[in-house]
């Protein structure tokens, strides 16, 4: 019966069978959440919710996922109307992530236009020194912006039917989101500031924070696709969730470009 009824469908939607994933997701991650909360005001064994709960979360996220790609790739549900929706579903969830780093962005202009007396009235703040915007702030631009080059033309390889070489152009994308997000890391340790350190350190650390938590989302995003690229799950025509992934980190770059004119070369100097 379930056979007939998808061969007598007259409509290119999809309509998905039930699940028990959206449920388990939601609460996995109030679990976290109210982990994270208990653990915060020291309640006993706090950390346990927390963790049974980002565990829990992350398990479901790869089930769940790991259905919408069998639908996808091998029962053939993501017709064009899908495909379209979800490419519409993709551009929205990056028009709210905008949203969520331009309320970072406006917290550093408030603070760094019109610094207060409590800062000393000048910006940067006295007593914080700054990072060179030239040294790994300048590297890092270079390699997210060679990523952003070589994740391109993975794409345009991929729709010209050249499998060998997106593999090896999406291979050398994740290895340079691996090298900045190496010297990230690097960086902070080094640096003469901390979070804690006047409404500069708040303020960077919370932008470039995020974005290096968004660029290691990339990174897993983009390995899924290599996997997935090795194993032939897409072709010239059919490749939402690649498109999808490369969308995302043009929107890291382009976020990043931001963030070093803006916290690293203008707010640093």
């Amino acid at each position: 019966f379930k056979l007939n009824r998808r061969f007598s469908q007259r409509h290119g939607f999809h309509l998905v069978d039930p699940s028990p994933w959206p449920f388990i997701s939601s609460i996995s991650a109030l679990s976290s959440a109210l982990g994270a909360v208990m653990y915060f005001h020291c309640y006993k064994n706090a950390e346990i919710l927390m963790f049974f709960g980002l565990l829990l979360t992350f398990f479901s996220m790869f089930i769940w996922w790991r259905d919408v790609v069998r639908e996808s790739t091998f029962e053939g549900h993501h017709t064009v109307v899908v495909q379209e929706g979800l490419r519409n579903g993709v551009i929205l969830f990056i028009v709210s992530e905008v949203m969520f780093f331009f309320a970072f962005f406006w917290a550093f202009f408030s603070a760094s236009i019109a610094p207060t007396i409590e800062i000393g009235a000048v910006w940067p703040p006295k007593g914080v020194e700054t990072l060179s915007p030239w040294e790994i702030p300048g590297l890092n631009t270079l390699l997210l912006l060679l990523s952003g080059a070589s994740v391109t033309w993975c794409h345009h390889a991929l729709v010209a039917g050249k499998q060998l070489e997106s593999f090896i152009s999406l291979f050398f994308t994740i290895i340079l989101a691996l090298v900045f997000t190496g010297f990230q890391g690097f960086e902070y340790s080094n640096a003469t500031f901390s979070i804690s350190d006047s409404v500069f350190g708040s303020t960077f650390f919370m932008a470039t924070g995020f974005h290096g938590f968004h660029v290691i989302i990339g990174t897993i995003f983009l390995f899924v696709c290599l996997v997935r690229l090795f194993t032939r799950h897409f072709s010239r025509e059919h490749h939402v969730g690649f498109e999808a992934s490369v969308w995302y980190w043009h929107f890291v770059d382009v976020v990043w470009l931001f963030l070093f004119v803006s916290v690293y070369w203008w707010g640093g100097s």
